[in-house]
C-alpha cells in the first residue's frame, strides 16, 4: 500500500490489506471516492472550511442527549454503513460501502447508547444504535450543503 493524502499513518491502519492507498488510486483507496481526499486535492483550506460546516450542520440539529460535535473523522463506508428497519419492516443501507465518509461517534446521555454521525458532501445522518452498532434507528437523514450537487471532484 502506498501512502496517504491526508497525512494518516497507513501502516497503522488496520484496514491497510484491503485498501490500495489513496496517494496510489488518486483517492479512491477502498475503490470508491474519499471526501478527504477529494477536498485535498483541490487545497487545504477547502478541507478545513468543508469540516468547518459540517460541525456547523450537525449542531444546528440540537439534538437532545448529544455532546456538541468539535471533530470529525475519515470513516469507511463499509465500517458505518448499518442496515436500518423500515417501517414495513424492510431493511436498508444508505452508505456506498467503497467510499470514505466524514464522521464521529459520541455517547448518548443517560445511556448505553450512541449516536453515529456521517456525512458527505450532499448528505448527513444521526443514528442511534447500541453495541457493536445493535439495533440502529435513524435519527436524522438530510440534505445538508445545497453548494454541492455532486460528489466532489479532484
Amino acid at each position: 500500500m502506498s501512502g496517504s493524502i491526508c497525512g494518516v499513518d497507513c501502516s497503522k491502519c488496520e484496514w491497510k490489506n484491503g485498501c490500495s492507498g489513496c496517494a496510489e488510486t488518486d483517492g479512491c483507496p477502498f475503490g470508491g471516492t474519499c471526501v478527504v481526499a477529494r477536498c485535498l486535492q483541490k487545497k487545504e483550506q477547502t478541507l478545513k472550511e468543508f469540516e468547518k460546516k459540517l460541525i456547523a450542520a450537525f449542531n444546528a440539529l440540537q439534538i437532545e442527549d448529544m455532546d456538541e460535535v468539535t471533530e470529525l473523522n475519515a470513516l469507511p463506508g463499509f465500517l458505518i454503513n448499518l442496515a436500518y428497519t423500515l417501517p414495513g419492516g424492510d431493511k436498508v443501507k444508505f452508505w456506498d460501502e467503497q467510499r470514505v465518509y466524514l464522521g464521529n461517534q459520541l455517547c448518548k446521555h443517560g445511556s448505553d447508547n450512541c449516536y453515529g454521525l456521517v456525512a458527505d458532501e450532499q448528505y448527513l445522518m444521526v443514528c442511534e444504535y447500541g453495541e457493536n452498532g445493535s439495533n440502529p434507528a435513524l435519527v436524522v437523514f438530510q440534505r445538508w450543503n445545497q453548494t454541492e450537487k455532486e460528489p466532489l471532484k479532484g
